[in-house]
């Protein structure tokens, strides 16, 4: 089958080339279309639960992504709060106001929030902050002393020590992130002062991300490529035929590119390695087809008939090891991931088209090739191997390498026990965590601002805690029944009420929620009661203050001991230190309570009352900001927001947040009827970090049944497939133990790297195995002589392969981001690793039982 396509694709070469050719140009004409994307919240589809509440809760306390801009004075003796310093903070609050995308009313900063102190007995003054910029520093030091007296605002947006201001910046979208991050960089660096500004946050980090992933996109697999071309050139020495491979690899990667934007995909983090993905994917295939051409052509030799012969003996180890690749990337279908889907879906047809490649361009490009080039190439080969033979009389190392296996099989077998072992030991200690902060290096300058704001303030990443009181509609339905009561008795008296109340009921249905319903269905009740007779007038009344109480029975979160239960909570997370700091509608109300009694710390305590909460709620709406009470609690008090600030993104202590609730409500069960939910950007990532874990597993598992089964129809010997099996099995092995020794959390790129582990480490298993076979035939089943024949030419082949990836793809480590490092350090690993079990641990395995392994070939 090999040797007829490869001589039909040989004898149409015009006709191959027109095709691959217009197949690029075609997809290739979608690329510009590109629309990135680097949103983690679509790790998760837009039906899933978790995604449906955060996004929910954010619609209904009006919470948006927000960058955080932080100000640092360690030089100056009263920090921040020094005339300079304020009139620059000012400056910046003013012209980040005015900056398109960002939400103005809902941005926090010392020059944006309210100054709440009592103006008389009762009586609050709500007035700005800082008003306007500090002339003096009395004005400076007035500042500082109301800033201290509102506990809500230090950690936030004032740290303790006073050193550090921050701005919290509301967006319209995150996709903006980058650009609004770099108008602030502009007008800070017109400021004038010597206040250090740093601008993070999880948006802007993801944005930049996005920004920087284009360029390094554009430049890490192009130089990938190089150096992969500059090591073939190295190992082949002829520049037209090293070509092929990398014209294969080009075409292969600019074809899976262009479908996937043209078909209306973005490109996400997952998405963007495609290129990196597909290049050793690509030329690995070809890399052998060419080795054994090289090796086997000589001046004056048809090349025709020495590449049929090739493709014969290689068609089906190569299209096997493409098969087996392929389904270890489709088995990412599996999981619940879709960013993870798509690209699993496509790497797999990547290497479907690089297989294509493989069997048709490569031999058509390589027979089109001038004769004397061919030629020169193989004297260049001539010279080299004669080099060799003199440089190894009694054998080429990689023969005498393949001879230490079959000697000392137990020496081998037990380095790979002991190496499996430490690697399981390893595997224990693998820590499941993400972060999109980390995506960049420790120097980034994200990174920076990161963690000089972490350290100075509560925290710059956020949740959210939900509580909603449940049962309104059981508490609706007692009230009518209630209702019905009186209008009963009314009828009894001889008076007709109840289409008077089915009108106002009908009337009042169109309000947003059960709580607002009966406060619209009060003011109708309270309307109508100026028109009703005077007869009745009781009945009315009495209507009116059921409803007056219905209502204040749904109104859940003015009742004090619902606050209480809620501070309570905060107080347990903060006291455990899992979180910085916590702001919630209790703190509000204490802080209020406090000013409208004395002013003085004592008061600094809820009201005993829900008239009280009621009370320093009303006194609110007089602030220069009342809306931002929305962002604590519904209008109609039936649900409350906490909002946690995390000095770490990482899902490890997003998890510890949510064991420390869970573990506090166990034993302080939250009012009656009242569920909890979680919302906010870092609880996002623990929920798709989780599902991804999960599904990574699954498909893991999945894909290894399934190579499995494939080895063994391919070498229909279950011994011989199991065996095959085994660099894989090595490989994933010692790369994750010695990722939980030393410490790298599993990640996402990680985690998507396992898939690249099955099918390239069984590629090389799958060529020995087979050349194997082809051998134990050639030298009449002498298997020890069948394996130093593999140690020849189809060895050289895998190993240059090994070198030519393994190499080609350490440039990734001088990359900006470290998921581009990881995927460089995993490649070149999984291709050593694996080329190294494959010729080493294979023929120990056979040389226990050479028989009972390769069949009635092997004679005894």
């Amino acid at each position: 089958m090999g040797k007829q396509l490869a001589n039909w694709c040989m004898n149409h070469t015009r006709l191959v080339f027109t095709s691959v050719l217009v197949m690029v140009l075609a997809l290739g004409m979608m690329i510009p279309k590109i629309i990135i994307d680097t949103d983690p919240e679509n790790m998760l589809s837009a039906e899933q639960p978790d995604r449906v509440k955060h996004n929910e809760i954010r619609d209904r306390f009006g919470l948006h992504d927000m960058i955080v801009v932080g100000q640092v004075n360690t030089q100056h003796e009263h920090g921040v709060f020094n005339p300079e310093s304020l009139a620059a903070h000012y400056e910046l609050t003013r012209a980040i106001e005015g900056m398109e995308g960002v939400i103005a009313r809902d941005l926090m900063s010392m020059a944006a929030v309210d100054n709440v102190e009592q103006a008389g007995v009762g009586t609050i003054a709500y007035d700005w902050l800082i008003p306007s910029p500090p002339q003096t520093q009395q004005e400076a030091d007035r500042i500082r002393a109301a800033v201290e007296r509102l506990p809500m605002y230090q950690g936030t947006l004032v740290s303790e020590d006073g050193q550090a201001a921050s701005l919290f910046v509301p967006l319209e979208s995150k996709d903006i992130s980058y650009r609004i991050s770099m108008e602030i960089q502009a007008v800070v660096d017109e400021l004038g002062v010597a206040d250090e500004f740093h601008i993070t946050g999880q948006p802007v980090a993801q944005d930049t991300f996005g920004v920087e992933m284009f360029l390094q996109m554009a430049i890490s697999a192009p130089l990938a490529g190089l150096v992969i071309f500059l090591s073939m050139l190295y190992f082949f020495r002829s520049l037209p035929l090293v070509v092929a491979p990398m014209l294969l690899a080009m075409a292969t990667v600019i074809s899976t590119m262009g479908l996937l934007i043209g078909m209306g995909y973005t490109v996400h983090i997952m998405s963007s390695m495609i290129p990196i993905f597909l290049m050793p994917i690509a030329v690995v295939a070809s890399v052998h087809v060419l080795s054994n051409f090289a090796d086997r052509y000589r001046p004056g030799d048809d090349p025709k008939e020495v590449m049929g012969d090739v493709m014969d003996k290689l068609f089906k180890p190569v299209l096997f090891t493409a098969l087996t690749t392929a389904v270890g990337f489709l088995s990412l279908l599996t999981t619940p991931i879709p960013p993870v889907q798509v690209f699993g879906g496509f790497i797999s047809f990547g290497v479907l088209i690089a297989l294509i490649l493989t069997l048709g361009f490569i031999p058509a490009y390589t027979v089109s090739l001038k004769r004397e080039t061919l030629d020169k190439m193989a004297e260049k080969f001539r010279l080299k191997e004669e080099a060799s033979q003199e440089a190894n009389k009694n054998g080429s190392l990689l023969v005498k390498m393949g001879r230490f296996p079959t000697r000392k099989p137990g020496i081998v077998i037990g380095l790979v026990v002991a190496v499996l072992a430490v690697s399981v030991y390893g595997i224990n200690q693998i820590q499941i965590n993400d972060n999109p902060t980390l995506w960049f290096k420790e120097d980034h300058r994200i990174r920076v601002a990161d963690k000089v704001l972490n350290e100075r303030f509560a925290g710059t990443y956020e949740a959210y805690i939900n509580l909603e009181q449940t049962g309104i509609d059981r508490q609706i339905d007692q009230l009518r029944r209630n209702i019905q009561l009186t209008l009963d008795e009314a009828e009894a008296e001889g008076l007709e009420l109840r289409s008077t109340w089915a009108s106002l009921w009908d009337e009042s249905a169109g309000a947003a929620s059960p709580g607002d319903r009966l406060e619209t269905l009060a003011m109708l009740i309270d309307d109508h009661m100026f028109e009703a007779g005077f007869d009745e007038q009781d009945y009315w009344e009495e209507i009116l203050d059921q409803v007056e109480a219905g209502r204040s029975a749904t109104r859940a979160f003015q009742n004090p001991g619902h606050l209480a239960w809620m501070d309570e909570l905060k107080e347990h997370l903060e006291s455990t230190g899992v979180i910085g700091k916590a702001n919630s509608l209790a703190d509000l109300v204490k802080t209020i309570n406090r000013e409208l009694v004395s002013g003085e710390m004592e008061d600094y305590q809820l009201p005993e009352r829900a008239n009280g909460v009621a009370q320093t709620i009303l006194s609110f709406q007089s602030s220069q900001r009342p809306d931002d009470l929305w962002n604590f609690v519904t209008r109609d008090f039936t649900q409350a927001s906490i909002w946690l600030q995390l000095p770490s993104g990482d899902n490890q202590v997003m998890s510890q947040v949510v064991e420390e609730v869970d573990r506090f409500v166990a034993s302080n069960p939250p009012p009656e009827g009242v569920e909890l939910d979680w919302g906010g950007g870092t609880y996002i990532n623990l929920v798709w970090q989780g599902e991804m874990v999960e599904g990574m597993l699954w498909a893991l598992g999945s894909a290894f049944i399934v190579v499995l089964i494939m080895m063994v129809a391919l070498f229909r010997s279950v011994l011989l497939g199991v065996l095959a099996m085994l660099p894989l099995t090595i490989t994933i092995a010692a790369i994750y133990g010695v990722m939980g020794l030393v410490g790298k959390d599993y990640d996402m790129p990680v985690a998507v790297l396992s898939s690249l582990s099955l099918g390239l480490s069984v590629d090389f298993a799958i060529h020995f195995i087979q050349r194997l076979r082809m051998a134990l035939e050639d030298v009449g089943g002498d298997w020890k002589a069948a394996i130093d024949q593999v140690f020849d030419e189809p060895a050289r082949a895998i190993s240059r392969n090994a070198v030519v990836i393994a190499i080609g793809f350490l440039p990734l480590l001088a990359a900006p981001l470290v998921p581009y490092i990881t995927v460089g350090v995993f490649l070149a690993s999984i291709m050593a690793t694996s080329a190294l079990v494959s010729l080493f641990a294979l023929p120990a395995f056979i040389a226990l039982a050479p028989r009972a392994v390769l069949g009635k070939a092997v004679k005894s």
